[in-house]
């Protein structure tokens, strides 16, 4: 076996190239760690949202609170067996509507900010959720507080100060709040009869939310729901209603893996170039190691390993600078409610493995034929030249 040394010594002969070649794969690995965690991260957000011994129930034929709409009776969800009560009720209603909101940053642009009209109860039904400036809202007022996220963001949804829900209908920003990262941090929250009476929607709900007693008791309490002909709704576990929701990032995640799959390739390319001219530059040394007995299997391993050892240097470069990224939060928009919601890029241990693995892969396909000529190379050929 040729010792490593070897191949470190001659990584290092060659500056340049290996320097140029290895930024080529940071990049890369950069590009296809940071869609891992921007996949991460927005199921994190999504997740965060829900508990699996929470139930959110939805028209049926709706797939998302927007589109979803249930009679002012929806009390009566509480009262079957396996409810717990939170603050003193078995069943929430909630309203939620998507409304346009004038960018703060000075551009003139606008984008979608989601409205949620909540009972007091909701502060109570989601633990997560605290107040970090300012105060809750008092109910049966225009009160509202706004989500970390996107706190400033827009035009009057900041502490202090007001919009409008619709004409002549103001609602006022007293406080802050924060849910453990969850994609709450990205909405607005008012009084649900206020918002419901601005709407013109004083009779419905989007939603209802249930706590069970045991989250076992699920399929139990789903079955007797979706059996009532009168309310005619559908029963989702709040996780799995937030996972479906994370869903329409996907193609994100998608979008920039194929780019950084397309770059690898070219990143290969690089590497097999680099690898293709240490060949050239060494048939002296590889000749004379074949002389001293090193076979060609010995020295076509030699290479790979080198051309590997290269693309994990450069792998490790571009997954230490991606971690920057879990610095910064990235807008996009949530596909089911057409509202922004503010995902953080985070990183996993699998993201950095699979990062570093991708760019081994890398450096074995574009050192493989490089190796292989390497390993061909006849001693007294090359002792002669």
């Amino acid at each position: 076996m040729v010792p490593v040394r070897y191949n470190t010594r001659s990584l290092l002969v060659r500056k340049i190239t290996t320097t140029l070649t290895a930024a080529g794969i940071a990049l890369v690995v950069f590009v296809f760690a940071a869609a891992q965690m921007f996949g991460e991260g927005a199921k994190r957000a999504m997740l965060a949202s829900g508990r699996a011994d929470s139930v959110i129930i939805l028209r049926k034929g709706s797939d998302a609170e927007l589109s979803s709409g249930i009679g002012n009776d929806y009390k009566k969800l509480g009262d079957l067996p396996g409810v717990a009560q939170v603050a003193g009720v078995g069943a929430i209603g909630e309203i939620v509507i998507v409304i346009t909101a004038e960018l703060a940053d000075g551009s003139g642009g606008i984008s979608n900010v989601l409205v949620r009209g909540t009972p007091p109860e909701g502060l109570a039904f989601r633990p997560e959720v605290k107040i970090v400036s300012g105060r809750a809202p008092k109910p049966g007022t225009n009160e509202v507080i706004v989500g970390k996220a996107i706190s400033g963001r827009f035009k009057g949804v900041g502490p202090g100060q007001s919009f409008e829900l619709r004409r002549n209908r103001p609602l006022q920003v007293v406080g802050e709040f924060t849910a453990a990262g969850a994609s709450y941090e990205s909405e607005v929250w008012g009084d649900l009869d206020v918002i419901r009476k601005y709407l013109g929607r004083e009779s419905v709900v989007s939603s209802v939310r249930v706590r069970l007693t045991d989250s076992s008791k699920f399929e139990a309490y789903r079955m007797a729901v979706e059996a009532d002909k009168v309310f005619s709704v559908k029963a989702m576990r709040e996780r799995d209603y937030y996972r479906k929701q994370s869903e329409g990032t996907q193609f994100l995640v998608y979008g920039f893996t194929g780019i950084a799959i397309l770059f690898s390739l070219a990143a290969m390319l690089g590497a097999a170039i680099t690898m293709n001219g240490a060949v050239a530059n060494r048939t002296r040394e590889i000749g004379t190691l074949r002389a001293l007995g090193f076979s060609r299997g010995s020295i076509l391993v030699s290479f790979v390993l080198e051309a590997m050892l290269l693309t994990l240097i450069g792998g490790t470069a571009g997954v230490v600078l991606v971690q920057i990224l879990s610095l910064f939060s990235f807008r996009t928009m949530n596909f089911m409610t057409f509202s922004d919601v503010v995902i953080t890029f985070q990183a996993t241990p699998g993201i950095v493995i699979g990062a570093l693995v991708f760019s081994a892969v890398m450096g074995l396909l574009g050192g493989l034929i490089p190796a292989i000529r390497a390993s061909r190379v006849s001693p007294v050929e090359a002792m002669r030249g």
